[in-house]
């Protein structure tokens, strides 16, 4: 019976091992800032994922595209995210063109 438990114990402080090191190795970084009142083309880059200065028409429309299917609200999206998507690809249109 104890060589079970040892074993569970081991396994979890494994696990929790290699969650660490994925967490050390895997650097994903996220904008931890909130929305300005009227949207600019850097908040409108952030949105979508994309360099606004390098940025052409298709390639705003292919961001777009990427970042609004999950969060579109008939797949469970919220209304305002879709929102603030939409306003980022505008906002980075008129740019552009």
């Amino acid at each position: 019976m104890s060589s079970i438990v040892a074993a569970g114990v081991a396994l979890t402080a494994l696990g929790l091992a290699g969650r660490a090191i994925l967490r050390q190795t895997t650097k994903i970084s996220y904008y931890r800032g909130g929305f300005e009142p009227t949207m600019t083309r850097r908040e409108a880059s952030l949105i979508l994922g994309i360099n606004s200065s390098s940025a052409n028409a298709d390639k705003i429309k292919q961001a777009h595209k990427r970042v609004i299917v999950p969060n579109h609200p008939d797949r469970g999206g919220s209304p305002y995210m879709a929102a603030k998507i939409n306003e980022a690809k505008s906002v980075l249109l008129k740019h552009v063109e």
